[in-house]
């Protein structure tokens, strides 16, 4: 997704737009609202991201007030450090579609990000099946398929490919695994994923001649069919 995060506090823009970057999104920048409102309204985003206490003579409430004045969607997820109920009913009432309390756990942030993104493609059809140059893994029925040969994967296997084919074309780090398919919040400190990583490469690359599973190196692995 193409994103537009709106935050003063630079640790906290900088860490956001770092962790947004792993996942594989765009992002753009600013630390004020004038900024903000210019470029809320001057580009298309699929997301913003927006702190309520801003410099720039507008904070983040009034700059939400106006897009929504002029009739702009952009889903907006409010970040703030004011936490109270009250605080956060005016954020919605402006328009905000979800509003995310400071301090916070990044993998939650991105989980309402994706569900946000989500929702602007409900008019879609529910995907069932993902490809990537032979390789075939259809949802419904939990098989995998390359070149028309079946391919037999254990449920942890099966997630772990799922996972990688739905951001092929991506760095996806080993953070982004253990959160996404381990379920894992913390580092284990384990070598869990490079053992699962060589078992899927095993029976997904090793029958073949071209291999889909990268390593990049210092940073994670990549799916992706060249």
């Amino acid at each position: 997704m193409h994103i537009l995060v709106v935050e003063d506090d630079p640790t906290v823009r900088n860490f956001v737009a770092k962790g947004l970057k792993e996942a594989g999104h765009l992002v753009e920048l600013t630390d004020n609202g004038k900024d903000g409102l210019f470029m809320a309204v001057s580009e298309k985003f699929d997301l913003i991201i927006l702190d309520r206490m801003l410099p720039g003579g507008i904070d983040g409430v009034r700059l939400l007030e106006t897009i929504r004045a002029q009739n702009n969607a952009t889903p907006v997820l409010l970040l703030s450090a004011l936490a109270d109920v009250d605080d956060r009913v005016q954020g919605l009432k402006a328009g905000g579609d979800d509003y995310v309390t400071k301090p916070f756990a990044f993998s939650e942030l991105l989980a309402r990000v994706e569900a946000l993104g989500r929702r602007g493609r409900t008019e879609a059809a529910p995907q069932t099946k993902l490809e990537l140059a032979d390789l075939e893994i259809d949802l419904l029925s939990r098989t995998v398929r390359r070149a028309g040969r079946k391919i037999d994967l254990q449920p942890r296997e099966f997630r772990l490919l799922e996972y990688l084919t739905r951001h092929a074309g991506q760095v996806v780090t080993r953070t982004m695994l253990l959160e996404g398919v381990w379920d894992y919040h913390f580092d284990p400190q384990t070598n869990v994923i490079d053992v699962h990583v060589s078992r899927l490469r095993q029976k997904v690359d090793k029958p073949f001649d071209t291999p889909l599973i990268h390593t990049i190196r210092n940073a994670g692995y990549m799916l992706r069919a060249e």
